[in-house]
Formats: structure tokens, sequence, C-alpha cells
């Protein structure tokens, strides 16, 4: 760490089952944790997140137990919660050497700071590199829900425009605009723009579209889609199944190609396609990820 670097750090350690340490890792991120790590050795796992600032535990109460719905636990889930202090150190540095570069069918994800390994492609499958410094935000294309998104951009985008809700760390956005950069790929106008809620969010992205040097191809916007939005041929959702839910008639209706909805578990499909069914949409193609699915419309 720097001279800048904080004095102390604040970790707040959840003792919580086994099965719930994802909801618990998210919980932690939402609340702005800079960073988690997981001791599954045993049996109550321990979720660590650390923080810069001393949080409000009444708050992280809060998002943990939000992010336990969503992932379907009861907030019994959590057997202990503790906040520390500990002297500053560079666990931020351990962290990055422990993330190393993923492969999601042509897409290589690798942090700005490692080498990406050698991967062999053909004429139609050369691999495509993107960076990612995930900062505060959530999306380093390692997670089940990411890697579906990035799987069907694959499959599916064929040029054209794009829109990105819930961009995260604005990794489906800048692949979007690799894609597009490719031969194999249909000609015809570009327009990507990727929402999110979060401010701290649309600034990491705009940085990481920045490193991949896709920037000017993506227009990032704070919000989310609604009936102002403009319609895309390709909309890519990776939230929740309830936001989901919440949100698809202004998905339904940005959308004048293909639809993709992550970030549901397999648990949830039926709230999801209920949803679906009432706005008039009956089909639907499934993909799964360990017990997560998208939504290919």
């Amino acid at each position: 760490m720097n001279s800048s670097s904080p004095k102390t750090w604040f970790v707040v350690a959840v003792s919580a089952i086994g099965d719930a340490n994802e909801a618990i890792e998210y919980g932690l991120m939402e609340a702005g944790a800079l960073g988690t790590e997981t001791d599954d050795r045993g049996e109550p796992v321990t979720v660590r997140g650390y923080f810069e600032n001393k949080p409000n535990l009444e708050v992280m109460r809060e998002n943990l137990n939000r992010a336990l719905r969503i992932y379907e636990f009861a907030s019994s889930a959590i057997l202990n919660l503790d906040l520390q202090e500990i002297a500053n150190h560079d666990w931020l540095a351990e962290w990055k050497k422990s993330w190393q570069p993923v492969q999601v069918g042509r897409f290589v994800i690798a942090p700005p700071w490692s080498e990406p390994p050698a991967v062999a492609g053909g004429p139609n499958t050369e691999p495509i590199l993107i960076r990612i410094n995930p900062g505060m935000a959530f999306g380093t294309g390692t997670h089940e829900t990411t890697r579906l998104c990035l799987k069907a951009i694959e499959k599916y985008f064929r040029g054209g425009s794009f829109l990105d809700v819930g961009t995260g760390t604005g990794i489906l956005a800048i692949a979007a605009a690799k894609m597009r950069q490719k031969p194999d790929r249909e000609g015809g106008p570009l327009e990507i723009r990727a929402l999110d809620v979060d401010e701290d969010a649309i600034t990491i992205a705009k940085e990481n579209a920045d490193l991949n040097r896709v920037a000017e191809q993506i227009d990032f916007r704070i919000g989310t889609v609604d009936e102002q939005t403009p319609s895309a041929d390709f909309v890519c959702a990776n939230l929740t199944a309830p936001v989901i839910v919440e949100l698809l008639p202004a998905l339904i209706a940005a959308t004048c190609g293909r639809l993709i909805l992550s970030g549901i578990l397999d648990s949830q499909i039926e709230m999801v396609r209920s949803g679906l069914a009432k706005l008039g949409v009956a089909d639907a193609e499934i993909d799964q990820d360990g017990e997560w699915v998208a939504l290919m419309i």
C-alpha cells in the first residue's frame, strides 16, 4: 500500500451455514466492501468483508438479510457477525494474487496486473481479451451469472445496438464492443448503452472501458431501464430475479431483438416465467451454470 492507504481496515466477519457463503459475499459487496475472502474449510464457513471506513452494523445486517432473501435463505443462516479493526497490511495485493484469468468461450477475462494465458483460436474463434479492474463493483467474469451472459453474447450478438442493464464493472458492454470489432460480426451501426443505479459502478465501468480502449463506443449512464429508454437489438439484464420481474415490462419494451435475463437462481425460474407469461412471452431458452440460470428470449 502507498502512503495514502488507511492506517487500519475494518473487517466484518460473518459466520454462516456453508451453502450461504455466496449470498454473504454478495451482501458484503453490496454494502461497500472493497473485497471479500471466504474460509470454507469447515462448518460454519466464515466470510470476511474489508472496508475502508467503519460500517454501520444495522445497515450491514439489512444488506445481508436482503442478500439472503435473494438467494432464498432465512436470516438464521447467519450464525454470528463480528466487526474487527485490523492494522494496515497489503491484503488487497494478496487478493489480487489469487485472482487468475478466466476463460468463457472466446472471452479471456484478466485483471490488468496479470498476463493472460495463451489460448489457441481459429479464424472465427480468435480469443477476445477483456481487462477488468473490479474496484468496488460486481462482475469480474468469475461469477456464474456473468459467465452465462458472456456465453449468450458470444452465441447471439451480431452487431447493432446493445443495452446493458446493471452494468457493474462494464464487462458485458465491453464484451459487446470487442465482439463488434471482430471481422466475423456483421456490419451496421454500433450503439452500446450501459446503465447502473450505482454511481461508483459507472465510474469503474468507464475506467475499464478505457482500459480496453472501447470507451468511445459505450454510453455509460447512471440509472435503469424505463419507458424512456431507447430500444436495442440486444438487451442484457444481469440483475436478480425480483428486480428482473419488476423491470420486465420496461425490458421487453426496450428489446427489438434478443433479451438475456441473468442473475436468476434455478429455484426462481417460475417466478420469472410467470412474469413473462403475463406479458405474452411464452418461450425462452434456458442456460444453466451451477445453481444459476439465464433466460434467452
